[in-house]
């Protein structure tokens, strides 16, 4: 009998679970979940008897490898440094391996055994990265096909919540893993704008004054920061005659003046240096900022007080921690989707190319609305393509071998088309 394993029930997991399930029972296939907690796998599962769940450390070199050993295709899920335990695994019992996560330089390291072993490694298989891959590309190869020629390639995406349950000076709420909220943007960015090369600080990204429509009234336009560092992307798109080349993560603009006071206060800073036990968030703020947190602008007292500063019953408890370890605990208190909640995943791609002697502009945006604090659009973007990736591997009809993410058509063309039928689909504009 084919087996799938996934390993992490997180936050992102509850739609891709459910999806296995289903075919699991269509294809008489096994679908084991290994989870650190149990419980919560059977709260997604909702002890279905076409998925086990399995209690699992990850750190547990017997247990992992049992697991692993048995089955055809391993999803990993689990938070990005922990993927090598689980890849060194697949590589050693020829297991293909799915994750939604960057493409980093351990995995890297196994590139020629996984190719020797004729396995498939595809990562940045879920949203961003992921979906903004195969939808661009497929775009990008239609303009080239057509005779055009392309200029200026900008690619956003964000998860948000929705405009029904935006109730908070934010306007976020978490709807994917808490620490990556935390740590975003820490790398600074590098991209390329007309045709130099742009490198933008911590402390630069997080500006109101970059802004796009959505095309949506209710979302109106959103603001943008620079992802990380976008250059490489130029050889895997094979855009490096461009002019202008930037991916970007998508914020409301309120986010964004909050976000860059939290910067300047020095609240992600990962410096293990509070005793937290017995101390409130209200203590917290005044022992950290102090004499910072007088003077600021009218919005930002208002989002830092919703995030605990004038907080004097709330207490932190965590140990010897950090103010990024703090300021993750207060998001994840304040800013937490209720059950009733639902988010928001928005994705716009802008290219400019010119055809036929005329520049034109052709933008293809994505707007998917989550169901509630458990069926997330989160989960829905991140979960499906890797949950399709799995089923096309068990019916032999991606046969691609090597480690890969998702350039290549024969992974996203039926991936886009799979997708497409559980409703994320891109509305295109051309001008």
């Amino acid at each position: 009998m084919k087996t799938i394993l996934l390993i992490g029930a997180g936050k992102s997991a509850t739609v891709l679970i459910d999806y296995l399930t289903d075919e699991a029972e269509k294809n008489n296939w096994k679908f084991i979940i290994a989870d650190a907690n149990k419980e919560q796998i059977l709260l997604k599962t909702k002890n279905s008897r076409y998925a086990e769940a399995v209690e699992l450390d990850i750190t547990n070199e017997k247990q992992r490898s049992k697991l692993i050993e048995k089955s055809h295709v391993v999803i990993s899920m689990m938070p990005p440094h922990l993927h090598f335990l689980v890849a060194k695994d697949c590589v050693e019992y020829r297991k293909h391996l799915l994750t939604a996560s960057y493409l980093d330089k351990q995995i890297s390291s196994l590139r020629d055994e996984i190719s020797n072993r004729k396995l498939l490694f595809l990562c940045e298989m879920g949203l961003d990265p992921g979906i903004d891959h195969m939808s661009a590309l497929l775009l990008l190869n239609r303009i080239k096909s057509e005779g055009g020629d392309v200029v200026s390639f900008r690619s956003h995406c964000g998860g948000l919540v929705a405009p029904e349950s935006d109730d908070n000076p934010w306007h976020y709420k978490i709807s994917w893993n808490p620490r990556n909220v935390v740590l975003a943007g820490k790398a600074g960015a590098v991209y390329k704008e007309n045709n130099h090369t742009v490198t933008e600080k911590y402390d630069e990204l997080f500006r109101t004054d970059r802004a796009i429509p959505t095309g949506d009234e209710t979302i109106g336009s959103l603001s943008y920061y620079p992802n990380r560092d976008s250059l490489p992307y130029l050889d895997l798109y094979q855009l490096h005659h461009v002019e202008t080349f930037v991916r970007t993560t998508l914020r409301y603009p309120d986010f964004m003046e909050g976000w860059k006071h939290i910067i300047a206060l020095n609240l992600t800073d990962e410096t293990i240096s509070y005793e937290s036990d017995g101390r409130t968030l209200q203590d917290f703020f005044q022992a950290h900022a102090g004499d910072k947190l007088s003077g600021l602008p009218q919005l930002v007292v208002k989002q830092l007080n919703f995030l605990g500063m004038d907080d004097s019953e709330t207490f932190i408890n965590k140990g010897l921690c950090s103010a990024a370890d703090v300021l993750q605990m207060a998001l994840e208190t304040k800013l937490v989707l209720q059950p009733h909640d639902k988010d928001l995943v928005v994705m716009v791609h802008e290219i400019e190319y010119i055809k036929d002697g005329a520049k034109k502009l052709l933008t293809s945006s994505l707007i998917v609305k989550g169901e509630d604090s458990m069926n997330t659009a989160m989960a829905k973007t991140v979960g499906l393509p890797l949950g399709i990736a799995a089923k096309l591997i068990l019916e032999d009809k991606l046969k691609l071998k090597g480690l890969h993410i998702p350039t290549s058509p024969v992974i996203y063309e039926p991936v886009l088309e799979e997708l497409e039928k559980h409703g994320i689909s891109f509305v295109e504009k051309a001008i």
